[in-house]
């Protein structure tokens, strides 16, 4: 029997499942179909269905629990983050639990379209994870207090960071350097439920064009399959060997960047002489390049969030705050 008295049985009768099907939709949602992941929660939900805990994990809810969901195995940089959190929540005896969700470019996780209704954590991070309007709506009617980063709805609070400017930022510093064409390397957006971070730093770049009287066509788009090191170095050659090629780039975080220049570099091609290469996030991989880069505060926005968070547990209220961190612009040897 689940903890709030409705047992597993009923939610597969109401739902009109197997109790097995019952137990992969809340525990391994993404090995179940998304209409009858989707019925499954919202039974459960309704009927207020929260799993069983055992002794040892009612011993350790005396604790205290958070969730934290991010794209981890993706971005190097939710892990910096990560330490934010953990300074903050450490100090009060606070168990976190890391959730990897596969892409920060779908919204609707499967892994966060459960969390609501398994009722295992007292307060839950969402970092660079789309919140879809259904999400949401489940998030406000059964979840535990919840604040985002790197994402955005207006029923939660955010910390964010002020991607368009920092797009803004960059170009702006590579106009006033003579460039008058550039190129913009992102992942591809796979979902229309958000404005994700890549679209919001193009905003920038294309305001940056305009106020210097260039048209939004002297920044070309280019997007790759994947965000890693080894696309951008795949790309590079091909891009190099273009007689019509922009004379800067812009990669939407430094693992491209550094990709790019590595396959730049066998191709012959100089940096930044014949062509400027510019990043953002700035961490010891840009150092170490000498990348010109913009600089976002990861470890901060990890413990605004868990302040913010912390909060909300103490007083059981969702909040609609919105706090938005700045950029700054690095200038290293690249660009």
């Amino acid at each position: 029997m689940g903890q709030s008295g409705v047992t597993i049985y009923q939610v597969a009768e109401t739902a009109g499942v197997s109790i097995s099907t019952v137990s992969l939709a809340l525990n391994h949602p993404d090995r179940v179909k998304p209409a009858t992941r989707d019925r499954v929660i919202e039974v459960a939900g309704q009927l207020g269905y929260r799993p069983g805990a055992t002794a040892s994990e009612r011993a350790r809810r005396r604790v205290g629990r958070i969730a934290v969901l991010a794209p981890f195995s993706s971005y190097e940089t939710y892990r910096t983050r990560l330490i934010g959190i953990l300074d903050t929540f450490g100090p009060d005896d606070v168990e976190v639990v890391v959730l990897d969700a596969p892409s920060a470019a779908e919204a609707n996780s499967p892994l966060l379209e459960t969390l609501p209704v398994r009722g295992d954590v007292d307060g839950l991070l969402i970092m660079g994870v789309p919140l879809g309007d259904q999400g949401a709506d489940r998030l406000r009617r059964w979840g535990p207090p919840t604040v985002l980063v790197d994402s955005a709805h207006p029923a939660f609070s955010t910390v964010a960071f002020d991607d368009e400017q920092a797009g803004y930022l960059l170009a702006a510093h590579l106009l006033d350097r003579g460039h008058t064409r550039l190129a913009y390397l992102h992942e591809p957006q796979r979902s229309g439920d958000y404005v994700s971070a890549a679209m919001l730093r193009l905003r920038g770049i294309l305001r940056a064009l305009r106020e210097a009287g260039h048209a939004e066509t002297a920044c070309e788009e280019i997007v790759l399959s994947g965000t890693d090191v080894a696309t951008a170095r795949a790309f590079a050659p091909g891009f190099a060997a273009r007689p019509d090629r922009p004379s800067a780039v812009i990669a939407h975080h430094d693992g491209l960047a550094a990709g790019l220049l590595n396959g730049l570099r066998t191709a012959g091609v100089a940096v930044p002489e014949s062509l400027a290469v510019a990043g953002f996030d700035d961490g010891p991989l840009a150092e170490g390049l000498g990348l010109t880069t913009i600089r976002q505060p990861f470890a901060e926005s990890g413990r605004q969030a868990a302040e913010l968070l912390r909060t909300q547990i103490q007083t059981q209220r969702h909040t609609g705050t919105r706090t938005l961190l700045t950029p700054e612009l690095i200038i290293r040897q690249t660009a």
